[in-house]
């Protein structure tokens, strides 16, 4: 007999185990990041929103020369430990920055509140990218339309725990606590990855005499070599990706499927930048005191993650199955224009609560899972290290032309409707791409042999994509 979680999710008996562990991963990163994201919002106003605009830049940078680094330890490490790597490096940071507060107090201001803000834009990319990476070679792509919309719901409960979390531990802890808080569950979120990845995939239609796929499982099965219906050579599964540390670079300018991806991101971050800004002034016209920032901040966090589990709850589930993913990921630029429109007639905080809570939702219940399925059809070594670079370096660089866009439309004086005017048409081009992204990965997907049977898709070329 089917649980609940099994009917309203179509979660099958063999994949509840793996598909909890990831919603557990992603509650915990999520937490780890919400429970700090107010007080960088706060942080970053000290030195005004010009500033904020070029810490933009810095992150951008600073996410560049990252990635280097971290395609390196995808070439020479196994995954679990690439990915160890990563999360144990953000939570040693934040135990630095923990000691920095207790023990330097006096020497936190401006600079160092700078400092922290790029530091945990980084940290917020890479540590969802991470994550996002994993669930894409662990899963296929049929069961990612299935439910990276579930898993989503563990990062939403995540980001409402993150701003509880924080209200109820900064006065009797300290708000220093905090980064130790965010920096446990960091770590509980590696034991999930742990066993998300060390548990045996179910065995989806397995041809006889062959080894289940799964960390740690030699002979595990290469989708995407040799022709369709031939069985696909082995790999160990426990081996290094290899390659360059440029390789994803390299990859996202080699196809013109990657690159319609960028150019995905690059939109999808202008557009949250405007948005993101619209809301630094109002949030800045109530007041300069940091505590009322910080609380302003929080609530609309707050309303927003609600709304989005609402959307994840009584949606997610059953529509990225039933439109498909062209229509789903073109959701989220339909509801940009007509909330820019709105907001342009508008103009008032209220409308843009309402309007971001619509975006975030959309965002993060549908967009986000259904681009998340455009990597199922990729090669392993794009999964990590081309998405690595799409996710961290194109999008804060989508930041900083956001940023520079709405800081010009402000020098020269115009208002919300001047925004929309540019909103709006960009929002048309960014839906056209969604389709053409969509489609694209559904004759990927049906090129590639044994594609549903298999989730750790490794092989294939990525020149190969069909135009």
């Amino acid at each position: 007999m089917k649980t609940w979680l099994q009917r309203l999710f179509d979660v099958r008996r063999d994949e509840v185990l793996p598909v909890c562990l990831a919603v557990l991963f992603f509650f915990c990163v999520l937490v780890a990041l919400m429970i700090l994201r107010p007080a960088r919002e706060a942080l970053g106003l000290r030195g005004g929103i010009d500033a904020v605009r070029w810490l933009f830049m810095g992150t951008a940078l600073v996410a560049l020369l990252v990635n280097p680094l971290f395609g390196w330890l995808v070439s020479r490490l196994p995954r679990l430990q690439f990915i160890a790597a990563t999360y144990a490096f953000f939570a040693c940071s934040l135990v630095g920055f923990h000691l920095l507060l207790v023990l330097t107090p006096a020497a936190v201001g401006v600079v160092s509140g700078q400092v922290f803000y790029v530091w945990f834009s980084v940290f917020n990319l890479f540590a969802t990218m991470v994550f996002w990476a994993l669930m894409a070679d662990r899963f296929t792509l049929e069961q990612g339309k299935r439910f990276f919309g579930l898993i989503a719901v563990g990062g939403t409960l995540g980001a409402i725990a993150g701003p509880w979390l924080a209200s109820q531990l900064a006065a009797p802890l300290g708000t220093p606590a905090l980064l130790l808080v965010s920096a446990g569950f960091l770590a509980a979120g590696l034991a999930a990855a742990w066993g998300i990845a060390r548990v045996r995939p179910p065995p989806l239609a397995q041809v006889p005499g062959e080894a289940v796929p799964g960390e740690g499982v030699p002979g595990e099965r290469v989708p995407g070599d040799g022709a369709p219906g031939e069985a696909a050579p082995t790999i160990d599964g426990r081996a290094p990706i290899g390659g360059s540390a440029w390789a994803g670079v390299r990859a996202v300018f080699a196809s013109r499927y990657l690159l319609g991806m960028a150019a995905y991101v690059v939109i999808l971050a202008v557009m949250a930048t405007f948005l993101y800004f619209t809301r630094l002034q109002m949030v800045a016209e109530l007041g300069d005191g940091l505590d009322l920032r910080t609380t302003m901040f929080a609530r609309i966090d707050l309303i927003t993650q609600i709304a989005t589990l609402l959307l994840q709850a009584l949606v997610a589930g059953r529509l990225m199955q039933r439109v498909g993913v062209p229509l789903t990921l073109a959701l989220l630029p339909l509801t940009t224009a007509l909330g820019f429109v709105g907001l342009a007639m508008v103009g008032s905080l209220a409308a843009l609560v309402a309007f971001e809570a619509a975006f975030r939702a959309v965002q993060r219940a549908l967009m986000r899972p259904a681009r998340e399925t455009l990597f199922t059809v990729l090669p392993r070594e794009d999964k990590y290290k081309a998405k690595a670079f799409i996710d961290t370096f194109v999008y804060r660089g989508g930041d900083v032309v956001g940023a520079q866009l709405e800081g010009l439309l402000g020098r020269l004086g115009m208002g919300l409707a001047a925004l929309a005017s540019v909103a709006v048409p960009l929002a048309v081009l960014w839906a056209a791409l969604a389709l053409w992204l969509g489609r694209t990965q559904q004759r990927m997907a049906a090129q590639l042999p044994m594609s549903k049977e298999h989730p750790a898709h490794t092989g294939g070329s990525r020149h190969d994509f069909p135009p």
